[in-house]
């Protein structure tokens, strides 16, 4: 048997097998392919988009809406837009209307109206550009429009209604570009370091102020329940003495007499009290009891 005639049973299978290997790989090919063609006569609108169709790059009236339409290869084309709440956040400064200096940082929240996507796309494209030249620049214009209005301690002390007037600007604003504001929220305001010295100055003041006020009241206070207690003490002295008549001194004196007569010593006499006229003045002052 010849060497050529070993080898052949050997290169059979080798070569079935790089021949199964390439019907494979070419139906993989017609696969792919056939879904590529197909592919390009529908697309699919996800959840949350809207498709702004164009045709031959001129946009349409019509909008895609979220599934699945039919497209007419290399004549038209497909946009995607998301028309789910956007948001954005920025820094800002301005003035405010006592001219102190303000930095703001403002968060907002916006979306595109479904029905208006083809539009917007034809005048300002996608939601990158929409953010560049609409969003920002009306958040700044809007702030700055708004803090010139209030005092700088206004802005700390109705923040509430700062910011329920950025957001009454903001909204005229996007309105025009078909725009929806969702909310916008005033996440920070700044002052400058010297306003902020003045206020704490202005509030430790007005602590002292308070104090001193509250210390006066004290006094006041302490003054006059002195001087009211002095005059009930005075009252009770008046009428105390007024109640004191020489007949109820005499019968507070025999209320306590024990009955001995006391002596008495003056002008060089010895001499005892006078009975009589102790008894006489307890007769008086006996219907008093």
């Amino acid at each position: 048997m010849s060497v050529s005639e070993l080898i052949a049973p050997a290169a059979a299978p080798a070569a079935s097998s790089r021949v199964r290997n390439a019907i494979s790989a070419l139906r993989l090919f017609v696969i792919v392919l056939t879904a590529v063609l197909v592919s390009r006569f529908f697309v699919v609108v996800p959840a949350g988009e809207r498709g702004v169709l164009m045709q031959f790059g001129a946009v349409q009236q019509r909008i895609l809406d979220e599934g699945l339409h039919p497209l007419i290869p290399l004549a038209q084309s497909v946009k995607l837009l998301s028309v789910r709440v956007q948001s954005f956040i920025t820094q800002t400064e301005a003035a405010s209307k006592d001219l102190q200096d303000v930095g703001a940082e403002v968060a907002l929240n916006w979306h595109v109206k479904p029905d208006q996507v083809n539009s917007l796309f034809q005048r300002l494209g996608d939601l990158e550009q929409i953010s560049l030249i609409v969003i920002r620049p009306a958040i700044e214009d809007s702030i700055k429009a708004v803090l010139a209005s209030f005092t700088a301690e206004q802005l700390v002390t109705e923040r509430a209604t700062v910011k329920a007037a950025i957001a009454n600007v903001l909204d005229d604003r996007l309105a025009h570009y078909s725009l929806v504001l969702d909310d916008i929220d005033l996440l920070q305001v700044d002052f400058s370091e010297r306003f902020r010295e003045a206020v704490e100055a202005k509030q430790v003041a007005e602590q002292e102020a308070k104090r001193a006020e509250y210390e006066a009241l004290r006094a006041q206070r302490q003054a006059d329940a002195k001087v009211f207690l002095a005059k009930g003490q005075a009252q009770a002295q008046q009428l105390l003495q007024a109640g004191l008549t020489p007949e109820v001194l005499e019968h507070e004196a025999i209320e306590k007499w024990n009955g001995q007569l006391p002596m008495v010593i003056g002008n060089g006499a010895v001499g005892r009290l006078d009975l009589s006229s102790l008894t006489h003045a307890n007769q008086q002052l006996t219907p008093l009891q």
